[in-house]
């Protein structure tokens, strides 16, 4: 048994990874451990605040005792607010109070992009246009093309938990662009787990997803690859060869 640990701000689309978890339908166990999220307005000062040390340091203890062997931070939102290198020593903190390898999703989103071998992607983003253009900046300094920025203008994760599947789709569909090779959705507190395989069929790319990028990167620190057609082409595709 994979135990991986996940830090959940908030209660929004906690059961996509009761959701997943069945998907996987291997030897994994996802543990869930719930961070105060305060205000959970999708606004630059709240979202520092969501992702501060202390705040990440609260759950750490309960994972651990969970078994967990790897943890990842579950907010995109929470982690590229920071910048390239202030989310890098948010995770570099979060590994020191943990004992144990750590992630976040923002790093997810740039490993899962390189795993698939793309180089240009579109942003559907439930968040402001400001902050969807802070994750825009993050992957950009990761070396990734962005052809296409979307912003939903949602204010608070709250709301977005309670998006429809028709609101998803025509999120994924405004925001998609025909030079993006892949699509990436970063909100952990919008349910897309049971929508993978359907929005890549109607996009005909790759689509990423803030859940489904945070327990493929938990599987990626604990050195497991799963096959599992049902949450999209990274959990089926093979690794590029790298140069």
């Amino acid at each position: 048994m994979t135990a991986l640990g996940f830090l959940y701000p908030g209660h929004s689309a906690e059961d996509d990874y009761q959701r997943i978890e069945q998907l996987l339908g291997s030897d994994i166990r996802l543990d869930l451990v719930h961070t105060d999220i305060g205000e959970g307005a999708h606004r630059v000062d709240t979202l520092l605040e969501m992702g501060s040390p202390d705040r990440l340091a609260a759950g750490v203890q309960e994972l651990r005792l969970s078994g967990a062997e790897a943890v990842v931070w579950a907010s995109t939102s929470g982690s590229f607010v920071y910048g390239w290198e202030g989310a890098h020593e948010q995770v570099r903190a979060l590994a020191r109070v943990a004992g144990l390898p750590a992630s976040s999703t923002s790093f997810a989103f740039v490993h899962a992009v390189r795993e698939l071998g793309v180089r240009k992607v579109a942003i559907g983003a439930t968040y402001p246009a400001d902050v969807a253009e802070l994750f825009a900046e993050f992957l950009r300094a990761a070396g990734i093309e962005v052809t296409a920025v979307h912003g939903a203008g949602v204010v608070t994760a709250a709301e977005a938990g309670e998006w429809s599947s028709e609101e998803l789709t025509s999120l994924a569909r405004e925001a998609d662009d025909t030079d993006a090779e892949a699509l990436l959705l970063p909100d952990t507190a919008l349910h897309t787990a049971s929508h993978i395989e359907t929005l890549e069929k109607h996009l005909t790319k790759p689509v990423l997803t803030a859940n489904q990028v945070s327990v493929w990167e938990a599987l990626r620190l604990t050195t497991r690859k799963v096959n599992a057609p049902s949450l999209g082409t990274l959990f089926t595709r093979e690794p590029p060869i790298q140069a």
